[in-house]
């Protein structure tokens, strides 16, 4: 059945992502593939290895944490970035984030623990 009246299918106009940080995760896949860091089987395959886990929701819900620990993943398995690593690395974001004043940027070097 063709629609004719000009409106948009159901869902078309609510976001691809849920939160700002997905479509950041979605990016960074597309970028460090771009940049040959792997290929899109290798990411396939990481994908999937996480999707299968136990504990998977079955709706979906869950899917960009499934995706970014398959990119943390493939960092770690590239030499890249050890778990360790990243997660050092997200809890100076978090501290610098509840450093910034609301409104302004929020830069890593606002990381209260951040050498200056």
């Amino acid at each position: 059945m063709s629609r004719h009246d000009g409106a948009l299918p159901a869902g078309f106009d609510e976001p691809v992502f849920a939160e700002p940080w997905q479509a950041e995760a979605f990016a960074l896949t597309v970028a460090l593939h771009d940049k040959g860091l792997f290929s899109w089987s290798e990411w396939a395959e990481a994908l999937a290895a996480e999707v299968k886990k136990p504990g998977a929701a079955s709706d979906g819900h869950d899917y960009y944490e499934h995706w970014l620990a398959a990119l943390e993943t493939l960092l770690s398995r590239k030499g890249i970035a050890g778990k360790c690593e990243v997660d050092e690395l997200a809890a100076a974001w978090e501290r610098a984030a509840h450093a910034t004043p609301h409104g302004k940027p929020i830069l890593l070097e606002n990381d209260p623990r951040a050498r200056r």
